[in-house]
C-alpha cells in the first residue's frame, strides 16, 4: 500500500528532542496521558451517538482496553472511541495546532532544571508525545466512526513519521467498527511496562476516575468474568466526602493534561431551580496561552454525565478562564447542539452560580490560607481583576477578593477592605499610583508628600486596573484617586516635622500661610515652556526630588495615557503640568539665578528644557530630543566640574 512519509512540525521536533533526553522522572505519565486521550475519544462518540446512533456500530460499551505482546515487546493502548480520518492523524499527531507553541518551546529549552522544564511542558500537555519516553517505535491504527477506511500512522520519534492506508484484518483485529489503537514498542529500559502487575497498579494510582472502563487484557482473551481495573465511576457525581485528594489530584492531571498538582479543588452539587455537579480547580501553574486573545476556557460540559463540549462559550466567565474540570447538568436536554449551548438561559445560570461560589471559596482561601491565596494571587490576579470591568453582578465579591501591593508594608499584599479600615482620619479617598514596573513606581517621586504624611497609597500594575476604575469609581463611598493626577489636598495632613513644631509650639499662623518659592519664577519657566506643559506649579506632593509631572484633573492619568498610545494610537488633547519642589537645593539655586537673569537668556532655556527632561526620565518616558539633552547636560556638567 502507497506510504506517505512526513516530517514533524518544527514545534514537535523540539518537544521530543526534550523527551528524549530523559527529561522526565516518572515516566509512568505517558500511560495517563494515553488513557485520558482514549478516554477523550469515547467521550466524543458518547456525544455524536445521541444524535447518530449507529456510529457506534457493533463495537458495545465504549471501554478501553491495555495489554501487552511480550515476544514482539509491545504494549497496546486501545479504545472503541470516535477514531481519526488521514488528515486528523497528521494534523493531531504530527503539528502542534496552538499558538504560541514556538516561544514556549524555547522557554523549555532554555530552561536548565528538569522540574522547572516539567511544569512548562505541563502547561501545554504533551499528551500523545508522552509515549516516546518509553518506546522506540510508535505506531497508530485508527478508524473514525462513519468512515469506511482505516489508518496506520508510524514514527520512531525522530526522521518523521509515515501515513498510510492500514490492512483491514489488523484494523479489524485491534479496533473493530471505530476507534485507536496505539501501539508502543517498548525500549530497552522501560521493561517493566511489560509487566502485568505494574500496569495495572499505574493504571489504578493515575485513572481510577476515568469514566470509561479500563481492561487489562487482549480482546481474545476475554470472558464473562472480566472485571474493569478501574472504579469507572464519574469522580464528580460522587459526594465530595467519598472523595480523596489523591484522586481529586489524578482528575486534575486527566482533565487538563497538566503536570502541576490543584492548588485549590472545588467540589459541590447544586440543588434547586436548576441542578448540576461541579467539580473545579484552580491551577498552580498559570497556563502559557492565558492571556492569547483566543483562549477559551477549559471547563467541560457533560449532560447528565455525557459529554457535550470542551469549551462551551458562554458556560464561564472569560476572567475564570484558568480553572480546570468539569460542570455535568441535570436540566439541559442531551441532543442540544453546541451552537444552541449559548444562548441558552440554563447555561447563564450556571455560569453566575459557578462564579458566585467560586469567589465564595477564592474569598474563603485567602482568610484561611494566606501563602495558597498569594500563589493564586501572583498566577490569576490579573485575569480575576477583569471582572470587575464587565461583571456588575459579582463586583462585590470581587472587591472583596482584589489585592494590592502598596506603601505601608513593602512586599505584604493588602484588601481594599484593609486599606479602608487604615485610612486617616479626613482622608476621603482611596489614592493608587499605576505604571507596569513595582519597583519603579516604590520609587516615583509623586509618593514622596504621601510617605512623608503616612498616607497609603495602592500600587496598580496590571493593565487591566486602569480600565476597571472607569466602571468602579469607588469603594464602600471612598473613591478612588490617582496620585499623579490633579491637584490633591495633602497640607490638611501633617507631616513628621509639621507634627513636632505643633507639639513644640513653635509654628505661627504667618510662617504657615506663607507662600513658598516665587511667583517670578514660575512664570519664567512657564513661559520658557509654555509648547511643553500646560502649568507650572509648585508641589505638595514633592519632599525630596525637584520636580515631576502631573496629569490634570480632567485629563487620561499618566499611564493610561501610555497604554492607550500603544494599543489605541492615542494623541492627548492636553499637556502635563510639570510640579517644582520650591524646597529642593537645585530650585533654590535656580530660582536666584533666575532672579537675577534676562527671562530670554538662552542657558536659562536650557536649563528649563533639562528640568522637563528629567521629570520625564523619572517617569520612565523618552526625551523627545535625545541630541539636545545630552548637549545640554554635558555644558551644565562641565561647569559643575569647572567650578
Amino acid at each position: 500500500m502507497a506510504t506517505e512519509k512526513l516530517d514533524f512540525g518544527a514545534d514537535v521536533s523540539r518537544l521530543l528532542e526534550i523527551v528524549a533526553h530523559a527529561l522526565y522522572s516518572n515516566r509512568d505519565v505517558f500511560l495517563r496521558e494515553l488513557i485520558s486521550n482514549a478516554s477523550d475519544a469515547c467521550d466524543k462518540l458518547r456525544y455524536e451517538a445521541i444524535k447518530t446512533p449507529e456510529l457506534t456500530g457493533d463495537s458495545g460499551n465504549l471501554q478501553i482496553r491495555i495489554y501487552k505482546d511480550t515476544d514482539y515487546r509491545a504494549l497496546h493502548v486501545a479504545d472503541n472511541g470516535i477514531g481519526m480520518n488521514k488528515d486528523e492523524l497528521i494534523d493531531n499527531l504530527g503539528t502542534i495546532a496552538k499558538s504560541g507553541t514556538k516561544a514556549l518551546m524555547e522557554q523549555v529549552k532554555a530552561t536548565k532544571k528538569d522540574d522547572e522544564k516539567l511544569s512548562l511542558i505541563g502547561q501545554f500537555g504533551v499528551g500523545f508525545y508522552a509515549s516516546f519516553m518509553v518506546a522506540d517505535k510508535v505506531e497508530v491504527i485508527s478508524k473514525k466512526a462513519g468512515d469506511k477506511d482505516c489508518w496506520h500512522w508510524e514514527s520512531d520519534g525522530k526522521t518523521g513519521f509515515e501515513v498510510r492506508k492500514a490492512k483491514k484484518d489488523e484494523a479489524a483485529r485491534l479496533i473493530g467498527d471505530q476507534g485507536t489503537a496505539i501501539i508502543l514498542h517498548i525500549n530497552a529500559d522501560s521493561s517493566e511496562y511489560l509487566i502485568d502487575d505494574m500496569l495495572k497498579k499505574v493504571i489504578q494510582d493515575y485513572s481510577d476516575h476515568i469514566d470509561f472502563p479500563i481492561y487489562l487484557g487482549a480482546p481474545d482473551e476475554v470472558d464473562d468474568e472480566e472485571q474493569p481495573v478501574n472504579s469507572a465511576t464519574a469522580l464528580w457525581a460522587k459526594s465530595p466526602q467519598d472523595c480523596t485528594q489523591e484522586q481529586y489530584n489524578e482528575f486534575y492531571k486527566h482533565i487538563g493534561h497538566a503536570m502541576d498538582e490543584p492548588l485549590h479543588t472545588i467540589h459541590w452539587r447544586a440543588e434547586g431551580v436548576i441542578e448540576y455537579s461541579a467539580l473545579l480547580y484552580l491551577p498552580t501553574l498559570r497556563p502559557w496561552d492565558l492571556y492569547d486573545p483566543s483562549r477559551k476556557h477549559a471547563v467541560k460540559l457533560y449532560v447528565k454525565r455525557v459529554f457535550i463540549a470542551d469549551d462551551c462559550e458562554g458556560l464561564i466567565y472569560p476572567w475564570l478562564r484558568f480553572m480546570r474540570g468539569v460542570i455535568d447538568s441535570q436540566d439541559l436536554p442531551l441532543n442540544i447542539s453546541r451552537e444552541m449551548l449559548q444562548h441558552n438561559p440554563v447555561v447563564s445560570k450556571i455560569r453566575n452560580g459557578v462564579a458566585k461560589r467560586v469567589l465564595k471559596e477564592i474569598n474563603k482561601l485567602a482568610e484561611d490560607n494566606k501563602q495558597s491565596f498569594e500563589a493564586f494571587w501572583a498566577q490569576f490576579g490579573s485575569v480575576l481583576k477583569e471582572g470587575l470591568y464587565d461583571a456588575v453582578e459579582h463586583r462585590e465579591d470581587l472587591l472583596k477578593a482584589v489585592r494590592f501591593y502598596s506603601t505601608h508594608q513593602d512586599g505584604e499584599l493588602t484588601s481594599l477592605a484593609d486599606y479602608v479600615e487604615r485610612m486617616k482620619d479626613g482622608q476621603d479617598e482611596i489614592y493608587y499610583i499605576s505604571g507596569e514596573n513595582l519597583e519603579t513606581l516604590k520609587n516615583s517621586p509623586q509618593l514622596e508628600g504621601f510617605k512623608s504624611r503616612g498616607l497609603e497609597v495602592l500600587f496598580f500594575t496590571d493593565t487591566i486596573d486602569d480600565f476597571w476604575l472607569q466602571s468602579v469609581p469607588d469603594y464602600k463611598d471612598k473613591k478612588f484617586k490617582s496620585a499623579t493626577k490633579g491637584d490633591i489636598a495633602l497640607d490638611k495632613f501633617d507631616t513628621d516635622d509639621t507634627k513636632n513644631e505643633k507639639d513644640d509650639k513653635k509654628q505661627d499662623d504667618k510662617n504657615e500661610s506663607k507662600p513658598k518659592g516665587s511667583k517670578k519664577f514660575l512664570s519664567t519657566i512657564q513661559e520658557l515652556l509654555t509648547e511643553d506643559v500646560s502649568n507650572v506649579r509648585y508641589s505638595n506632593r514633592l519632599t525630596d526630588s525637584p520636580v515631576c509631572l502631573i496629569a490634570d484633573e480632567a485629563a487620561v492619568d499618566l499611564r493610561m495615557e501610555r497604554v492607550l498610545k500603544i494599543h489605541q494610537q492615542y494623541q492627548p488633547e492636553t499637556k502635563r503640568i510639570l510640579e517644582i519642589n520650591p524646597d529642593h537645593p537645585l530650585i533654590k539655586k535656580m530660582t536666584d539665578w533666575a532672579e537675577k537673569t534676562d527671562a530670554n537668556h538662552a542657558e536659562l532655556d536650557n536649563a528649563a528644557h533639562l528640568l522637563l527632561d528629567q521629570a520625564r526620565i523619572i517617569q520612565g518616558e523618552p526625551v523627545p530630543d535625545p541630541a539636545r539633552f545630552a548637549k545640554t547636560l554635558s555644558t551644565f556638567m562641565e561647569r559643575g566640574i569647572a567650578a
